[in-house]
């Protein structure tokens, strides 16, 4: 007892010379990530050294620092949808609006440290839209064909597959492979597409929020090249360029481009013409592989310049 009782005053001593904790302020989550219109919880705690009464401030940060709490009372756009208990703060549904930095800010002036703060990122996650889908009607076999799918409004930013006619297109699993899949940009490139790539399409965004969406599918037509109507084309647009060169030949010999007449201009017009119309019918016959295409009726006005070229 009496070895105790020596010790007791150097005790009470250490205790009461022992420093108090200042305030602090701290949370459960740093990050809080949350869905679209569902409540986000924004923990604080704290603790103080010795005011039983101090002050609690939520700010969000931005371009400005706005208050989201300050002396009792929510601030719009908060004031009406967010309560408080404590120090932790409910924001109810949130919106992508609400998304940012916010800093819980404890003020306790009767403590030897005044002020304490911790800081928490919400994060609004927004499930996938209905894709916005670019797939070609028809190509012709052996070109290079992309199709593309996007989706730009859900956080985080969707991934995407791709389908044909109702079954999953898989990662090529070589480097030989006639087509690449890019499940970040939503890009399917056909290297060289062939016949048996004809089919219906459709794409398909996914983040892990809520359910996938996909978009409508579009049924996309492999043809082969019409080369005979090519090679057709080619024969006219030559042909136009060796007449209009001969004929300017000879007109020119005759005196038909003399100064002061009219005839050069004119039959620079109608080449012009001639070999705008036989351009058109190439680009055409490129674009198109049905071996049935036929050229669209001429305007009079062209009429007029072919009956004008053949004289």
């Amino acid at each position: 007892m009496e070895g105790t009782s020596l010790y007791l005053p150097i005790v009470i001593l250490l205790m009461q010379c022992s420093p108090s904790v200042p305030v602090t302020v701290a949370t459960k989550s740093h990050k809080v990530e949350v869905r679209e219109f569902s409540d986000a919880v924004l923990s604080c705690t704290f603790r103080t050294e010795k005011d039983q009464n101090p002050r609690i401030e939520w700010k969000k940060k931005g371009k400005d620092i706005s208050f989201v709490y300050f002396d009792g009372q929510f601030k719009a756009p908060f004031e009406g949808r967010a309560t408080i208990e404590g120090a932790t703060v409910t924001l109810q549904r949130v919106t992508l609006e609400d998304a940012g930095d916010y800093r819980c800010e404890i003020s306790a002036p009767l403590d030897s440290v005044t002020l304490g703060e911790t800081n928490i990122t919400l994060k609004v996650l927004v499930p996938p839209h209905i894709p916005s889908c670019e797939i070609p009607s028809a190509a012709v076999t052996g070109s290079v064909v992309q199709l593309r799918c996007r989706d730009q409004q859900s956080i985080p930013p969707a991934t995407y597959s791709w389908f044909k006619d109702s079954k999953p297109i898989g990662q090529p699993r070589h480097g030989n492979a006639t087509y690449l899949i890019n499940s970040h940009t939503g890009v399917l490139e056909f290297r060289a597409v062939a016949k048996n790539d004809t089919g219906r399409y459709s794409c398909q965004a996914a983040n892990g929020v809520g359910s996938p969406k996909m978009c409508k599918g579009k049924h996309m037509t492999i043809e082969d090249v019409n080369v005979p109507a090519v090679v057709a084309a080619v024969v006219v647009v030559c042909l136009v360029i060796v007449v209009c060169g001969c004929g300017g030949f000879l007109l020119h010999r005759n005196g038909f481009f003399s100064p002061g007449h009219r005839g050069r201009s004119f039959w620079i017009s109608q080449c012009h013409g001639a070999a705008h119309i036989s351009s058109q019918t190439l680009h055409r016959t490129e674009d198109t592989s049905n071996v049935n295409y036929i050229p669209p009726p001429q305007e009079p006005q062209d009429f007029k310049h072919t009956q004008s070229f053949m004289l």
